[in-house]
């Protein structure tokens, strides 16, 4: 008799292991990320573009592909996006990392360090936009003007 339990309780805990049910630490990881990562997304997806009365996933600015979780520690998480604009040229490149930051700084349920990036070699002046969307001091300078503040809150509002 204990014999066929123990063979049960094997059998029962290989069954919910191969059905994803029943995951160890570093088996979790990866899924615990994905998770993370198209939590991200749904935050970002419905940004509007600046110009345009469409959404950011709408112009394939932002897929699921370009966010990227990776954890830190237990409890921090370092959130990286890497966005495409639509011309190489985009004048509103900047705008758009900044509304991305904004909406993930105030809605984010984890705590993170946040990293946004032009994706490689899609916009002509993406170094500078990348140190521009990244500057913690130039972000919130760029805040306190009130009509780029406005323009910000438009493209952030959740849709109805």
């Amino acid at each position: 008799m204990e014999q066929v339990s123990g063979a049960l309780s094997w059998t029962l805990s290989r069954v919910l292991w191969l059905s994803g049910l029943f995951e160890r630490g570093a088996a979790r990881q990866p899924r615990i990320m994905e998770e993370k990562a198209l939590e991200v997304y749904d935050l970002i997806r419905t940004i509007r573009d600046p110009e345009k009365p469409n959404t950011l996933e709408e112009l394939e600015v932002v897929t699921e592909s370009c966010v990227e979780v990776q954890e830190i520690n237990e409890e921090d998480y370092l959130v990286i996006i890497r966005f495409t604009p639509t011309v190489p040229h985009c004048s509103l490149a900047t705008l758009i990392g900044l509304c991305l930051r904004v909406k993930l700084q105030r809605c984010l349920p984890f705590k993170h360090k946040l990293e946004i990036y032009i994706s490689e070699g899609t916009h002509s002046t993406e170094e500078d936009i990348n140190k521009q969307i990244n500057d913690k001091e130039r972000v919130a300078a760029a805040m306190e003007n009130p009509n780029l503040r406005e323009i910000v809150e438009q493209c952030v509002l959740e849709p109805d």
